[in-house]
């Protein structure tokens, strides 16, 4: 008969390590919801202390102004003194024009200037012929008064005949009508020379005009740089005749570029002016970090100024989370350690912890100008003074109407 078989052995060892492998499985149980806990502790004390005090955005990009070149008169292009990635200083001619049109247009207004100062000084010197002839009739009119007297004083003596005092009263009477017209010829010049210089006169200041215009359009001809920065989008061309308002080139002055970072609208609750920002820029990574700070916010955002915005009224609306243009400015020494070009990827974190900024209604005002332009008034100056300086005589411009002294009482001895 065959012996029965027995059961395996190792049934009955595996019963041991059963409550071993739940207990080490509750162990690690147990430590991840420890480790979860930590963690969840963790980030809640750091979200309470740190980053509910911080917005941050990838949609940001450098931007600057981009100052365009574009001439003021008509003209033919004979020089181009820059070209693209080329560095210029304000006031640096980039552009020059033919210059031979307005040179004879400004040659004529000096001339004409020039006549002008004569002519008046003329008038001016005309006064004192003038007076001179006044003070002649009236000379001869005192002759005639006085023979006129002699006559009557012998009349009766019969001397003299009427016939011959009549003459006499004539002869008072012609003199008298001569110092009425000299009078008359006088006042007459006086009229245009009166409470004036050969500077300031009128027919002068309208040729000096002339000469400042002439003078403006033949310096315009330069085209100088109205900032110091980078020429970019060069389009002109030598030999290419231009017109006012052709764009020629840009210029772009890297070390006033600002951030335009595109918050969402729930992000803008508690962002102020004045809160400090943290960017980085993807050209140089994370280990360069600039320092700016919010100056601005848009008037409105991306889509409401969109050439084509949308119409929200229609029926078939969807909600799109908007976004807010923020205007960030950066720290000019380190754009000038780390320059950045316009259009550049930057990654933004303002801190909102502070709360004492203002939005829209304290936002500072920016003002752009440059005075390159101003020297072209001056030197137009400069050349009117000159030119009526050479003119006007020994008296220069300064010379004034004589009816201002003749009008003055005389000195007593």
């Amino acid at each position: 008969m065959s012996t029965p078989q027995q059961p395996a052995a190792p049934a009955a060892n595996t019963q041991p390590t059963q409550p071993a492998n739940n207990s080490k499985r509750k162990r690690m149980m147990t430590l991840l919801v420890i480790v979860i806990l930590i963690a969840a502790i963790a980030y809640g004390f750091y979200y309470f202390l740190v980053a509910r005090f911080h917005e941050d955005t990838d949609d940001a990009y450098v931007n600057g102004n981009v100052v365009q070149i574009t001439p003021q008169v008509t003209g033919t292009v004979v020089a181009v003194n820059a070209d693209d990635t080329q560095t210029v200083k304000a006031g640096d001619p980039v552009v020059v024009l033919d210059p031979a049109d307005a040179r004879v247009a400004l040659e004529q207004a000096e001339a004409n200037l020039a006549q002008t100062v004569r002519q008046v000084r003329g008038l001016f010197a005309d006064d004192n012929q003038y007076q001179a002839q006044v003070a002649m009739r009236q000379s001869d009119l005192s002759r005639a008064q006085d023979d006129l007297k002699r006559r009557i004083a012998v009349a009766q003596t019969g001397a003299v005949s009427q016939e011959e005092i009549s003459h006499a009263r004539d002869a008072v009477k012609s003199a008298q009508a001569s110092v009425d017209a000299a009078q008359q010829q006088l006042a007459s010049n006086r009229a245009l020379t009166a409470n004036t210089t050969i500077a300031n006169h009128p027919n002068v200041q309208a040729a000096a005009a002339k000469v400042r215009d002439a003078y403006l359009n033949n310096a315009r001809n330069n085209l100088p740089a109205p900032v110091t920065g980078y020429v970019a989008k060069r389009s002109v061309q030598v030999g290419q005749r231009v017109s006012p308002g052709t764009p020629l080139m840009a210029i772009v002055p890297l070390g006033g570029v600002w951030v335009d970072a595109n918050f969402k609208e729930v992000q803008l609750k508690y962002m102020h002016i004045g809160q400090p920002v943290e960017l980085t820029a993807d050209v140089y990574g994370s280990s360069v970090v600039y320092h700016g700070k919010v100056v601005g916010f848009s008037a409105g955002t991306g889509s409401a100024f969109s050439l084509l915005p949308a119409q929200n009224a229609t029926g078939n609306w969807i909600k799109v989370v908007q976004r807010l243009p923020v205007r960030i400015a950066l720290d000019p020494q380190e754009l000038e350690k780390h320059p950045l070009r316009i259009g550049l990827s930057m990654q933004a974190d303002v801190s909102i912890k502070d709360q004492s900024g203002g939005q829209l209604g304290e936002a500072p005002n920016t003002i752009y100008q440059t005075d390159v332009f101003k020297k072209y008034g001056d030197e137009a100056d400069a050349e009117i003074a000159r030119i009526i300086s050479e003119n006007a005589g020994p008296n220069g411009g300064s010379l004034k109407s004589s009816q201002a002294t003749a009008d003055k009482p005389a000195k007593r001895s």
